[in-house]
């Protein structure tokens, strides 16, 4: 009988002198800690007032905006800005909409005016159209998709306009904080490893074999059902646990830090990354790259 034995081995010395300075300047402070004890500011999101000083009430990272002082915090719902690039999964079929869970405090909305029809027409949505809502998304679809605006209590209005946007097809979807999203122009990449990802802001981030040519007629609904050769699983299972891995660790996740990350990784096999010794010694290696990048 086969038994998996860990030894331990003598670590690699690896100098991260500086690899915190990016968090020189920030404020960070934990619930209780005493901000300013200035009247003149005013109380924002997470502070509150004591003895007449401006106090923490949860552990986050100070933002000042002229007069205005709040604690952004840092283990949080996903709070939604116009623009962001989201995952989400479709939990019901409503009239003339979809609602979605999008890791946010209440479940998101995408209005069937708000998405594109099979073949791409530009029409007004009928009776037939809304009879046909669930041929096109039903509960359990999982879709990308921007936020368009911003509802009074907080919801999201989502929408599907472009073919880069729409149901998607097979893949893997792995789940971290929504803080270690780092914001970006675009959040489609297509790596070079073989696969291609999607960094919802939401912190839902979508891995899936890199597509060839996309049939524009589709309109965003076609998925592919062929089997997914073994050589692309094995390329997308590894991603999965280095992106788990860097979360654990709390290092910002964009297209950079997972592909250096990934090639950090080989030497390892796909099951050990999530080792605790192998996952130091891989995220080590990823920050020094990180950091030799920025010298």
């Amino acid at each position: 009988m086969a038994v998996d034995m860990r030894l331990p081995t003598v670590r690699k010395e690896i100098s991260l002198a500086g690899a915190y300075s990016s968090t020189d300047g920030k404020h960070l402070v934990v619930p209780g800690d005493v901000i300013t004890s200035d009247i003149g500011f005013m109380r924002g999101h997470g502070t509150y007032m004591d003895d007449e000083k401006l106090t923490a009430s949860v552990a986050g990272e100070v933002e000042r905006v002229n007069k205005l002082i709040c604690v952004r915090p840092l283990k949080t719902r996903y709070n939604g800005e116009v623009g962001d690039v989201i995952v989400g999964r479709i939990t019901e079929v409503q009239q003339k909409r979809w609602k979605v869970e999008t890791n946010s405090r209440l479940d998101s909305v995408l209005l069937l005016s708000s998405v594109n029809l099979p073949g791409g027409e530009l029409r007004r949505r009928c009776a037939e159209d809304e009879l046909a809502m669930r041929d096109y998304l039903q509960e359990g679809d999982l879709i990308s998709a921007e936020v368009q605006s911003v509802f009074s209590d907080g919801a999201l209005s989502l929408h599907t306009r472009s073919l880069k946007y729409g149901k998607l097809g097979q893949g893997v979807l792995v789940q971290v904080s929504p803080s270690l999203v780092k914001r970006q122009k675009t959040h489609f990449h297509n790596l070079p490893c073989g696969a291609s990802i999607i960094l919802g802001n939401n912190g839902f981030i979508w891995l899936y074999p890199t597509p060839g040519q996309q049939d524009e007629e589709a309109g965003g609904y076609f998925t592919s059902l062929e089997l997914v050769p073994l050589p692309d699983r094995e390329v997308i299972s590894r991603l999965r646990n280095c992106i788990l891995a860097l979360a654990a660790h709390k290092v910002l996740l964009y297209d950079t830090t997972v592909l250096y990350c990934y090639e950090s990784s080989l030497l390892h096999q796909i099951k050990d990354i999530l080792k605790p010794e192998t996952m130091d010694e891989i995220v080590m290696l990823t920050r020094q790259r990180l950091l030799e990048q920025e010298g």
